[in-house]
This record gives structure tokens, C-alpha cells and sequence, in this order.
């Protein structure tokens, strides 16, 4: 099972869910591409407008290039693309997507940011909406200027009272948001299409970058009434079709079932350099199937066109149908290089029983990755060993350097280890290994206060120690099935617990659960994003995606280090400081990861002979219908 993201589609939650694999990674930490020193700016006394914002200061695209190197600037305008959701959907209203309803696949294709990110570069992002940006060289605000023709699908200008009323929304009423943009005070109209977003305060470097990915919402069409007369609530859910600004919109749908998107023709940035290539299918979409397993075998029976497969087992012996052998159906894998992962049985140390650290290694010594990969996975994954693993940002070793330096700062907050032993997870895969995890694994629960009676685990009261392990699919369910004889044979009394999309949603917004199986995604340059993951104000805020519940003084300084850093160097040193001190800690069982993206297609689609480093599969975002290939394979069913 991979479950891999990146930080975008963290953000978009569900909305993008059936294209993930389109997505780049997030720009992150800014540098300002080709920014003026700061003492010319004061002599000046005038914004240095750019073209682009980069992580690492130069842009690979002059102010005036045609199109990204990876497209095909002559891919067709035609055909539909099917693709699978899994669940159900019964809301369009992006800005309560964290916390109210299942909001629908491919929802954030209407809309439009201020910038787009390039594929083939590194946390660099290029004009959308906006056709310029300046910012200090303090970083204490930002100015972005709109681009005058951008439109609403109803013809009506995008304006600054857009943006700002996107911000506001997003920061009220979407926890995520709220906490990516929680530095951002102020957003006022500075122009007639200029809007300033001052920060807090001097000093993150990332806050100009991340303003730009905000998704803009139409103030104009929110503030309004539907078609029966009611006003519209930006802070409700709605099966409403929402107007946009962007590529697609939503032409039909049967709630919970189908969503259809079709192509604006007239959409307004179909000529600008970053949408040249693009967008190039005339409709997109979303059948919605009960699990994954209802939705291969969809697949397989040609109702869906692409699928992306999570399941290692599903990948080694779920494709010898017909189609395959014949290609007509094409199986490929795309290298993730665009991000690192930490997935884990997640212990939620709300509940008593998981906040001693003990216990919660314990948990660790009492799974035996070896075996389960060997048994379920075809030996295909490796495990997971970092909060940012695949990445430069990974601990290793015992720490030394600046890395050292920043741990120095909180050693009294931080277990001892942390600064004398390398992390290294438990090894099994042989009975006299699982016997010693074993054994390890009752002592520290020993050291902790349990014992075991009848072979129950019971703590000083005599009370056995129960955990319920919450699943949304089958899939998760042989997962926690393989790891449940482990736990009970340390004296937890496991169970398992597998419910549909909609209550497993609110479960993990209200922290209702003693572990459940998640992944966090994690760019090449981490930033604000890692409060909403670990900090102690996430920790209480419903729907947020510290599922873990820490409220550790320790991480919270790390997490500061991290967004504040002043170049490179400071910010990898800083990442692998609170990738160790979370480590140490024992918040999570890790589990797996696989570098690649595997997917599989029916064979009517073409793409770009060279695809970009970052962009995954990039599906459907630069591919297009392929109507002589479509034509040699048959109908559709």
C-alpha cells in the first residue's frame, strides 16, 4: 500500500483525489528569482516586480517564455478521460472540505490560483491569476498583481475583493488553510489589480511563495442566491455547482455516483505560457465505486480509463486479465521524485493508554515489517525509517554539525537518544528475531506499569488494555488483520474496525480512534505545513492533521527552526533535527514506502515524449486522447 502525497494534495484534500498523481510537489521556503539586493530596492523605492518566485533564487523560465519544456504544444483539444473515486461525494464547496461533507473529485480544476508550479523544477512557481509579484527583502509581505484579463466563467473580472475574500474564508473556515496562512494578518486592495498580504512578522521566507497557491473564489457569486432564491453560505457544504475561474467546470453529476467536468472553450488563460500543453481533454470524469476492489475490477471492465494502484498485491497478481497481455491496457510506473512520506500505524496519544513513550515502542517491537512484506507485499516495499524518508531531509547517524547545534537548544525537552543512538526500527522476518522483539516488547511494558494476567495486558488497576485499529477499506483491513496476533501476543486485546468514507472522515476529525493507518506527505523543502502536522495548536483544532495529538514543546521550537531557516543549509539541518526528535519520541509504528507511482491505462491516451522530473504521472494534467491508438483497441464499454 502506498499512500504517498504532496503537500498540495494535502491541502486539496479530497478534491483532486482521482488526480493526485498530477500533482507537483509544493514551493516552498522563497527566494525571490533574480530579487534586486535589498539596498537597491530602498534606493529605488519601487516594487521589483517579478515573473516567477523559486526556492532556490533563479528561475529556469525568462519573463517571456512560450511554454514549459515538458508539453506538447500541439496535443489535441479533444476526447474523456475516466478515472475512478473511491466513497462517496456530497459536497462542491472547496472551502469547508476539511471539516464538513466528502467534497467531490476534481472540484479544485474549476478554480484558479495566483500561481501554477513548473514540473520540471524544484518549489518554483510562475503566474497564474497574477501576472507579477514583489516582496521585501525582509519577507515581511508580498504583492501580487492580477492578470486583467482574468475572468469568471460568467464574464466577470477577478478582482483584489476576490482574493481577499478568498483569504478570509479559507482562514475561518478551513482548519488546514487556517493553519498554512495562520502568519498572514492582512490582505488589502493596494491597486486597482494589486493585492498586498502583510505576514506577522519578518523573517519566513516561504510566506510570499505559499500566498500564491491560494485558490480563488468568486466574492461576487458566494455572497449571491441559487436558483431558488437562497443565499449561498461559504461556510456550508453545497451540491451546488460552483462558478469558477478555471480550465474546467462542472457540467453534470449524480451525488455520491458521477461528477463530469468539461473544458471551458473560452476559458481565459488557455494562452497563457503556463497553460500551453494543458488541459487537454474536452471531459473529465469521476465514477465513484464503494472500495478499491469494486474499482479494479471497473477497470478491468473498461468503465474507467486510468487507475493508479496502491495495492502491491493488486500489482503483482491482479492484472493477467485478457486486455493486458493483448496491450490494449498498459501498466507503468512514474519515479516519485518530487517528495518523501512518513506512513504508520498512527497511536493517538489523546487516549491514556499510548501516552507513555514505552508503550508506544513497544507497539513498534511488536510489528514485524519483514514478514508482512515477505506474506502480503511480494517483497516490494522497504520500510520507512524517517518523517521525511527518500529525501536529503532524513535523519542519520548520530546528529553533529548545525543539525547538533539546533538539537543543543532543546536537550533538556528531548529524549536522550536523540543525541547518542542512530533510529533504527525493530528487524523480524525469522522466529528467533520475533521472539526477542517479543521480549523487548514486554519489558518495556513492564518498565511501564503492565503486567500481564491470564495473558491480558492489564495496568495497576487491574484493567485490560484494549486498542481498536479503524479502517476505511479492505484493502487496510488485511494490513491490521497481519499485525493484530502480534499485539495480542503481548497481551493487547485487538480489534478491528472497518467503516465507510463518510463515518471515517468524522472520526478523524473529532480524534475519534486509538490508531488508525495515515501518511504524511512531505516536499523537498518543508515549511509551514509541518505545524498542522505536529504542533501543539493542531493538536486541538478539529480536522486538522495532527492525528498523532503532540503537544511537545520540543517539536513546536524545531518546527519554528524549520520555517524560519535563512538558506538551505539552516533548513536541512533544522528538518533533520525535528525528524529525530519525532523519531525518538515513538509517536508512530512506521510502516512502508515505494519510490514509484504504479499505475495502469487503457491504451488511448498519449503524452509528452519527455516527462517532467517532478510531475509523477502528471495524469490528466499534460496527456491527451490518442484517437488512431483509442481506434486500435476497441469501443469503449
Amino acid at each position: 500500500m502506498h499512500l504517498a502525497l504532496s503537500r498540495r494534495r494535502l491541502l486539496q484534500g479530497a478534491s483532486l483525489s482521482a488526480i493526485a498523481p498530477a500533482l507537483a510537489p509544493l514551493g516552498e521556503t522563497v527566494l525571490l528569482a533574480g530579487a534586486a539586493p535589498a539596498s537597491a530596492q530602498v534606493s529605488t523605492g519601487q516594487p521589483d516586480w517579478r515573473h516567477a518566485l523559486s526556492l532556490f533564487g533563479e528561475v529556469k523560465y525568462p519573463a517571456d517564455f512560450k511554454r514549459f519544456d515538458y508539453v506538447n504544444p500541439d496535443a489535441p483539444k479533444r476526447g474523456v478521460a475516466r478515472m475512478g473515486a473511491n466513497g462517496t461525494f456530497d459536497n462542491f464547496n472547496f472551502v469547508v472540505a476539511g471539516v464538513k461533507g466528502n467534497i467531490g473529485a476534481g472540484v479544485a480544476l474549476v478554480y484558479e490560483q495566483l500561481t501554477t508550479a513548473s514540473l520540471d523544477e524544484v518549489s518554483t512557481e510562475y503566474g497564474a491569476l497574477a501576472e507579477a509579484v514583489s516582496h521585501p527583502a525582509d519577507f515581511s509581505s508580498v504583492v501580487y498583481r492580477l492578470r486583467p484579463q482574468a475572468k469568471w466563467h460568467d464574464g466577470k473580472p477577478v478582482t483584489p475583493e476576490d482574493v481577499i475574500f478568498s483569504l478570509d474564508a479559507f482562514k475561518k473556515y478551513h482548519p488546514q488553510y487556517s493553519a498554512y496562512y495562520r502568519h498572514v494578518v492582512k490582505a488589502e486592495k493596494t491597486g486597482e489589480r494589486d493585492i498586498t498580504f502583510s505576514f506577522e512578522g519578518p523573517g519566513n521566507r516561504e510566506l510570499p511563495q505559499i500566498v500564491g497557491q491560494l485558490f480563488v473564489l468568486p466574492k461576487h457569486w458566494w455572497e449571491g442566491t441559487d436558483s431558488e432564491g437562497r443565499k449561498r453560505d461559504v461556510s456550508a457544504t453545497t451540491i451546488e455547482p460552483p462558478l469558477g475561474s478555471g480550465p474546467y467546470r462542472i457540467k453534470e453529476f449524480v451525488a455520491g455516483r458521477t461528477i463530469v467536468l468539461e473544458r471551458v472553450k473560452d476559458y481565459w488563460g488557455k494562452d497563457l505560457n503556463v497553460n500551453i500543453g494543458r488541459h487537454n481533454f474536452d471531459e473529465l470524469r469521476f465514477e465513484y465505486f464503494r472500495d478499491s476492489t469494486v474499482a479494479l475490477e471497473a477497470f478491468k471492465g473498461d468503465q474507467i480509463d486510468w487507475r493508479v494502484e496502491n495495492s502491491a498485491k493488486n500489482w503483482a497478481t491482479a492484472y493477467d486479465f485478457p486486455a493486458v497481455a493483448e496491450k490494449r491496457v498498459v501498466r507503468e510506473e512514474f519515479p516519485n521524485r518530487s517528495s518523501g512520506v512518513m506512513q504508520a500505524f498512527v497511536l493517538n496519544i489523546r487516549r491514556d493508554k499510548f501516552t507513555d513513550p514505552r508503550v508506544r515502542r513497544a507497539f513498534n517491537f511488536a510489528f514485524d515489517f519483514e514478514e508482512m512484506n515477505k506474506q502480503l507485499f511480494f517483497g516490494q516495499y522497504k520500510r520507512v525509517s524517517s518523517y521525511f524518508d527518500g529525501t536529503e531531509l532524513a535523519c542519520s547517524g548520530v546528529p553533529e554539525g548545525q543539525e547538533l547545534s539546533i538539537l543543543e537548544t532543546v536537550r533538556d525537552k528531548v529524549p536522550g537518544e536523540v543525541f547518542t543512538t542512530p533510529y533504527q526500527n525493530p528487524v523480524g522476518g525469522n522466529p528467533e528475531a520475533v521472539r526477542a522483539n517479543l521480549r523487548e516488547a514486554a519489558k518495556l511494558l513492564k518498565e511501564a506499569g503492565y503486567e500481564i494476567k491470564d495473558r491480558k495486558l492489564v495496568d495497576t488497576t487491574g484493567k485490560p488494555i484494549s486498542v481498536e485499529i479503524l479502517v476505511q477499506e479492505p484493502a487496510f483491513e488485511r494490513i491490521a488483520l497481519f499485525y493484530k496476533p502480534s499485539l495480542e501476543r503481548i497481551g493487547v486485546a485487538t480489534s478491528i474496525r472497518i467503516v465507510d468514507n463518510a463515518q471515517y472522515e468524522n472520526r478523524l476529525r473529532s480524534f475519534d480512534y486509538d490508531i488508525i493507518i495515515h501518511s504524511w506527505p512531505e516536499s523537498l523543502s518543508p515549511g509551514n505545513e509541518q505545524r498542522e502536522y505536529w504542533s501543539s495548536q493542531a493538536a486541538d483544532t478539529t480536522g486538522s492533521s495532527n492525528y498523532i495529538g503532540v503537544k511537545n514543546p520540543a517539536v513546536d521550537t524545531l518546527i519554528d527552526r524549520v520555517i524560519f531557516a535563512k538558506n538551505r543549509s539552516e533548513l536541512v539541518a533544522a528538518t533533520r533535527a525535528l525528524d529525530r526528535v519525532l523519531l525518538w519520541n515513538h509517536y508512530v509504528v512506521p510502516q512502508w514506502d515505494y519510490p514509484k507511482i504504479r499505475t495502469a491505462r487503457w491504451d488511448r491516451f498519449g503524452r509528452p515524449s519527455e516527462m517532467p522530473k517532478y510531475g509523477l504521472a502528471a495524469f490528466p494534467a499534460l496527456w491527451w486522447f490518442d484517437a488512431e491508438k483509442a481506434a486500435g483497441i476497441g469501443k469503449r464499454s
